[in-house]
């Protein structure tokens, strides 16, 4: 399975942004209304940045940093790994896994076109897994396949 088929089958492939001079506390506003754990960074239409709720766990509550002063230029994740639409999801979860990420932003041709979460890959997957089993359950009962 390739990215391109976890990005169809999410209900929104909606591009949820802040800019480097929001605050934390607005980035953390987005991220609640949008029920999302991460948003992407963008500056003139370029992706300079992700900043996740682990950002703010590490790098706003544990400095005793207020997220209503605290700008995102300052707490960002700066080197954002991509990924293209035709990788393998299983690439995407080996760099998941080796990277200790769970978010990662997905390009076509170079353009950003989405966000895929690990819950998104593992949803697919137990997608694919089902689909699988309904087939050889109809292979085995000798009901045509569906």
């Amino acid at each position: 399975m390739l990215v391109q088929h976890v990005m169809g089958n999410k209900p929104v492939n909606a591009i949820w942004s802040v800019t480097q001079d929001n605050t934390v506390f607005e980035a953390l506003e987005l991220m609640a209304e949008k029920n999302i754990g991460a948003v992407l960074v963008i500056e003139d239409n370029e992706l300079i940045g992700i900043f996740s709720e682990r950002d703010y766990a590490r790098k706003v509550i544990l400095l005793g940093r207020g997220s209503k002063d605290t700008l995102i230029r300052d707490v960002m994740t700066s080197r954002v790994i991509t990924v293209e639409t035709d990788e393998k999801i299983e690439e995407c979860m080996q760099i998941m896994s080796d990277k200790h990420i769970r978010h990662l932003p997905v390009n076509r041709d170079g353009q950003l076109v989405g966000i895929i979460s690990i819950n998104d890959i593992v949803s697919a997957i137990i997608n694919e897994q089902k689909e699988h089993i309904n087939t050889l359950e109809s292979y085995i009962s000798g009901s045509p396949y569906s």
